[in-house]
């Protein structure tokens, strides 16, 4: 029976063990986007991780859509993730980075301006966080046809920067209602080219962006990551069949690659994602979802269970950084504080507070 101690080849990696450091954003970059020491310290805390999937990582300006996010387009940024990967790799893990181009959940004002860019021109739901406040997401303007090649090579660019910066690889956040997940749902793609109007076209903008990442660092380096139904920031999947579908296509797609990995989220029992977990050749890293938190009990069931081949885990990572040795000594585990996940300094970042073993 598997272990979720026991090491594990995933893709051009041999990983110390099963355990997942999740993509957790933190608002901690500079106002450029570049990660501070601080980041490195962070990151080298969790290095027990197996693999450290980063924070969400912009490929361009116009794809930022928190403030105070990391970037991979410029030198500056390059440099900020050398001095992560190096303080990573200086304790034995492995650390890639997530792309994540948010499309319409964004505002100018945490970007310096630049315009906001999607599958079709439609808002999303609520507001979004900017210095001045709580603020409508603005309309964005819909990507013609001739254009969505240039996003495309963004996340080929950020791929070979990560690379170049001495990250171990990217995986493509293609999930939570950004832009990937803003072609793949019909709530969010209304275009009638060859984006869109069915499940096959939808699925097109991601399948060709997993295809121009792959040919600039080799498939055995990117993972995918993909919440089918999810429905979050609007980016709304409830037909079951065109659900499907359109995963199907995806996985079609993208098989031929090689992949890393597959990261879906959500409950794996449920049956569209047993269907991708089958689908995919390579492994699988299941994230449950937000509730309840991930405790090592269900952490180590969907590993022996077959469900998992590894478990992503994020909030238990940020309350504590030697999370892998309190799960192997089942050792207590501290809550995180949600008051301190978003901006700030060290605490609840890099400092913690004590608790008894």
């Amino acid at each position: 029976m598997r272990d979720l101690f026991d090491p594990v080849t995933v893709g051009a990696w041999t990983l110390a063990n099963r355990i997942v450091m999740a993509p957790m954003t933190r608002n901690r970059a500079s106002a450029a986007g570049v990660p501070r020491d601080i980041t490195a310290l962070y990151y080298r805390q969790r290095a027990t991780a197996g693999l450290i999937v980063t924070e969400g990582v912009q490929p361009s300006a116009a794809g930022q859509g928190y403030p105070n996010t990391p970037g991979l387009h410029t030198p500056e940024q390059i440099e900020g993730w050398r001095a992560v990967a190096d303080a990573v790799h200086a304790e034995g893990g492995r650390i890639v980075a997530q792309i994540m181009h948010t499309g319409r959940i964004a505002h100018p004002a945490n970007k310096d301006g630049n315009e906001t860019v999607a599958p079709s021109a439609i808002a999303a739901p609520g507001t979004i966080h900017t210095a001045e406040g709580a603020r409508p997401y603005p309309i964005p303007r819909a990507l013609g046809t001739a254009e969505v090649a240039a996003v495309v090579e963004e996340y080929a660019s950020a791929a070979r920067a990560a690379v170049a910066a001495g990250l171990d690889g990217v995986e493509l956040h293609a999930a939570n209602g950004y832009l990937p997940h803003q072609f793949l749902a019909p709530s969010t793609n209304l275009r009638g080219d060859v984006y869109g109007g069915s499940a096959a076209a939808r699925a097109r903008f991601v399948i060709e962006v997993t295809e121009a990442t792959a040919a600039a660092i080799g498939g055995e380096r990117v993972g995918i990551r993909l919440s089918p139904g999810v429905n979050l920031h609007g980016a709304i999947e409830d037909d079951p069949g065109e659900t499907a579908a359109t995963y199907r296509a995806l996985l079609d797609g993208v098989a031929p690659l090689g992949l890393a990995y597959l990261h879906t989220i959500g409950d794996p029992e449920e049956p569209l994602l047993r269907e991708l977990r089958r689908r995919f050749d390579g492994p699988v890293v299941v994230n449950d979802g937000w509730y309840p938190m991930t405790d090592e009990h269900t952490a180590r069931r969907r590993v022996a269970s077959g469900q998992a081949d590894l478990v992503a885990v994020g909030r238990a990572f940020i309350a504590q950084p030697d999370l892998v040795r309190r799960w192997r000594d089942h050792a207590p585990v501290a809550e995180p504080d949600p008051a301190t996940f978003y901006g700030g300094g060290a605490l609840g970042y890099t400092e913690h507070p004590a608790r008894s073993e």
